[in-house]
């Protein structure tokens, strides 16, 4: 058969199907190479033409011809070495280094799709790739523009069901955090050979998604497994962006961690896989009662993560440290004259936080370090500094914050701990919002994001080092480090 489009097009073997249509080898007059996708014409099946320009858009499968035929559409693709289905089916599963390379190039795809709001909302092995030495993205068959409205054929239920993230199942408008989550159920693919929830009937994946824990990844390095188990949280808010989900990529460590922080990290995932668990339990109502206990248990875990990192390097540094461990993941370091406590997390009533809805942002939960010495000459004791888990920078987005506070110079009081800690309750919410209070923001709002935690446990080990040895004193001025602009008002 021949297609007549902007050059004319023989048809040859069909060699699969993708979204709503077939998919034909092909070949062009001069001889080049092509894959062929014929799609029927049914209401809503035009949306895939909206797509034919990506210009700028790294590793996605271009459109090279495109038009009408009869009663279908026809896009014209070049013709792919294989599909990442294909390699899955060759080799099982890939090595580390092949999977992060994998997942880099689709994040990248995803990083620019984000910025010309485009939801993919299929992502699969069948919908990847290999072209020109890159795992590229195909078949916006239901992609859709975030910002458009919900039309009558918008495909809304339809896509993989082993891929779908719990909010689909829900019913709720698919975003790009919707294709995070696929991403994590790739990346579980990619290293184990099977996606971790495998149905197989729709009413089995509808529960599996939405109350089912994934498998614990049996050879992700820390920082990986930490990644997708973030990719993989049922609240959407909480799961990183794909410029985040990239970045973390670059980061990762060439070589595995071995001895004590190994045995740490495979702690830290049997603990994290029984924390999913019991989330999986809750509702797949979609409530606020539910959204609140799943940004909830994605701070739990994220803090986990965040103060494991802390407690292995200090204890690798330092031999002599006395640990003692508290409970739901909090722990006191003592050396020398110095205490250095990182406590529990707690969950924010939002009553107690925003008792007439004029807080600047949401806050889920909430933790404190204390840095604790004996009373100096001066009356100094330490500092201690909050972690909230809160959207304090962009709305709807959650992750855990670092900051401090100070009594206002109006009050003409001294502070044996300075800065401090304040819990998000209505004096710290004064702090926050505009016009005078009695304690001031003293510290930035700094995101503390896994595996870019460097200057952070570099700060507090160094502050852990001057009060070991007698040298922590009252900062020279309040407040440290300019905090305005850091959080929304």
């Amino acid at each position: 058969m021949k297609l007549a489009l902007n050059e004319e097009w023989v048809l040859g073997a069909r060699i699969g199907g993708g979204g709503f249509g077939a998919v034909f080898k092909a070949a062009n007059a001069a001889g080049e190479q092509a894959a062929v996708k014929l799609v029927r014409k049914e209401p809503g099946t035009d949306r895939e033409m909206l797509f034919t320009n990506l210009d700028g858009v790294r590793n996605v499968v271009p459109i090279i011809d495109s038009g009408e035929h009869e009663d279908q559409w026809a896009l014209v693709m070049p013709h792919a070495d294989k599909s990442l289905r294909d390699h899955l089916q060759e080799h099982g599963h890939l090595s580390l280094r092949e999977t992060v390379s994998v997942l880099s190039d689709i994040a990248e795809t995803l990083a620019d799709l984000n910025d010309r709001g485009v939801v993919h909302r299929d992502l699969k092995p069948e919908n990847i790739l290999l072209l020109g030495g890159h795992w590229c993205v195909a078949d916006f068959g239901i992609a859709r523009y975030s910002e458009a409205t919900t039309a009558q054929q918008t495909f809304k239920f339809t896509g993989t069901f082993a891929y779908m993230a719990p909010e689909r199942w829900k019913g709720d408008r698919a975003t790009s955090a919707s294709d995070i989550y696929a991403v994590g159920v790739l990346a579980h693919e990619l290293l184990e050979g099977t996606t971790p929830f495998t149905g197989p009937h729709e009413h089995d994946f509808y529960a599996q998604h939405l109350r089912g824990t994934p498998p614990p990844l049996t050879t992700a390095p820390p920082l990986l497994a930490a990644l997708i188990a973030e990719c993989l949280f049922r609240a959407p808010q909480g799961r990183p962006t794909a410029g985040n989900v990239l970045e973390r990529l670059r980061r990762l460590p060439a070589s595995s961690l071995s001895g004590g922080p190994a045995a740490l990290a495979d702690a830290n995932r049997a603990e994290t896989a029984r924390r999913a668990e019991a989330d999986r339990q809750a509702s797949a109502e979609a409530t606020e009662a539910d959204r609140r206990r799943d940004l909830l248990e994605a701070a739990r875990t994220s803090l986990r993560f965040i103060s494991d990192q802390l407690l292995t390097t200090i204890t690798n540094i330092a031999s002599t440290a006395d640990i003692r461990k508290g409970k739901e993941g909090g722990w006191t370091v003592r050396l020398s004259d110095a205490q250095l406590t990182f406590t529990s997390p707690k969950e924010v009533d939002p009553s107690d936080w925003d008792t007439d809805s004029r807080a600047p942002f949401d806050v889920i939960a909430y933790t404190d370090l204390q840095l604790k010495i004996p009373q100096n000459r001066q009356g100094y004791e330490g500092r201690s500094h909050s972690l909230w888990y809160a959207d304090a920078q962009t709305a709807e987005r959650y992750q855990w914050f670092e900051t401090a506070f100070m009594a206002s110079p109006l009050r003409g009081v001294s502070s044996l701990i300075d800065p401090f800690a304040l819990n998000p309750h209505h004096e710290a919410r004064a702090a926050v919002s505009p016009g005078m209070a009695m304690d001031q923001v003293a510290w930035p709002f700094i995101p503390l994001t896994v595996g870019d935690l460097d200057e952070f446990i570099d700060r507090w080990t160094g502050w852990f080092a001057k009060a070991a040895t007698g040298q922590l004193g009252h900062p020279s001025r309040m407040p440290e480090r300019d905090p305005q602009g850091t959080w929304r008002k």
